[in-house]
């Protein structure tokens, strides 16, 4: 649940807002430390030596569900060839793939909104060059023009006539280049990578109760009450929301400065998902990767993984709207059946004297 039942409209946490030239964004993008839990910096994720290079064969599926809700606030996105999709920005020769989940609060127009433009927001305005030219260099600018997209978006709803000021997002985007991945994340979205099995946390949920945006909120003037942000909002950053932000050049509260993390795959790195609240609030990260594991290793089909994601969430009473993306880099090793187990009786040692009475029996004595 994003916006608190007791407050709704009435809300009288509303601030005036101005719309200014999107270009003025280059001068707003903060300088938030990342999470403690991504903190890999990006020389790691420079390209490494061509004699052992993993590959990943990008495979995906999804599911959405609209659960026990009244309406269906949750977007995605599922591209798992981004070069032909965007035409010559790519190099067709490395695997390219762009997926993104959104979860709409105070109605879907926000999430909408950003789900039809999310080509132009995120690509068209970066000059990407080939291949060879991926370097530190390159991934420092691709991660820069991931943030700086988060804020042009947030700015593109405030210009928005058809979106509500009280209408948001959160967001969570995933980008494959090559054996790069990228996740950059605002809300309480999430991203859960398998590797050899156990769940790595790609992305931290920006919620009250995560200590560090419960300090920046109070630092920045807000409170928390009863879980929710400013009494209204139950996550800590999302696009949208204008009449809870302060006008552009002001920090406010309510941010939607993505966290933005980088890993190089490799063959260890097995699937990924990502999912909205409605998923998490029910299981934990590592019981959602030995599910989606124990059921590629049946069927091999990242469709059906989702579609048994958000099963499970229905079966565990999740009270929110249910998506699910799993992306696949590589196929899984399947389950040998095992051999039938031989049924053991238990040893039972006899006395002398029980021998010997069995004994006279089986004799006839």
């Amino acid at each position: 649940m994003i916006v608190s039942s007791n407050m709704g409209a009435e809300a009288d946490i509303i601030f005036r807002h101005q719309v200014v030239d999107v270009m003025s964004i280059s001068t707003q993008v903060s300088r938030f430390d990342s999470v403690a839990a991504c903190a890999e910096t990006i020389g790691d994720a420079v390209i490494e030596s061509s004699v052992v290079k993993f590959v990943p064969r990008i495979r995906s599926g999804s599911c959405a569900n609209i659960g026990p809700r009244r309406s269906m606030e949750d977007e995605h996105i599922r591209i798992d060839d981004l070069s032909s999709h965007l035409g010559s920005i790519f190099n067709p020769s490395i695997p390219t793939a762009f997926y993104a989940v959104f979860d709409g609060h105070g109605g879907v127009d926000a999430a909408a909104y950003i789900k039809s433009n999310a080509t132009r927001l995120f690509f068209e305005d970066f000059d990407f060059p080939q291949v060879s030219d991926i370097d530190a260099v390159f991934l420092k600018e691709l991660e820069d023009s991931h943030r700086k997209a988060f804020l042009l978006a947030d700015l593109a709803l405030a210009a928005e006539s058809s979106v509500s000021s009280s209408c948001g997002t959160t967001v969570l985007t995933a980008l494959v280049l090559g054996r790069h991945l990228l996740v950059a994340n605002a809300g309480d979205c999430r991203a859960v990578l398998c590797r050899k099995g156990t769940a790595v946390e790609m992305s931290h949920d920006h919620r009250p109760s995560y200590l560090p945006e419960r300090k920046r909120v109070e630092e920045l003037g807000g409170f928390i009450d009863d879980g929710y942000l400013n009494g209204y909002l139950s996550v800590t950053r999302a696009l949208g929301d204008w009449d809870m932000k302060f006008p552009l050049g002001s920090a406010s509260p309510l941010i939607a400065e993505p966290d933005v993390r980088q890993i190089v795959l490799s063959e260890d790195d097995e699937f990924l998902i990502i999912g909205c609240d409605g998923i998490w609030d029910v299981m934990s990260s590592q019981f959602a990767v030995s599910l989606v594991r124990r059921a590629l290793r049946r069927h091999d089909n990242p469709e059906e993984c989702a579609k048994e994601l958000v099963n499970e969430a229905s079966r565990l009473n999740s009270s929110d709207n249910l998506t699910a993306i799993v992306i696949c880099f590589s196929s899984p090793a399947r389950v040998e059946s095992c051999p039938p187990h031989r049924r053991r009786f238990r040893n039972c040692n006899l006395s002398e004297e029980a021998r010997n009475k069995l004994k006279s029996l089986l004799e006839g004595n």
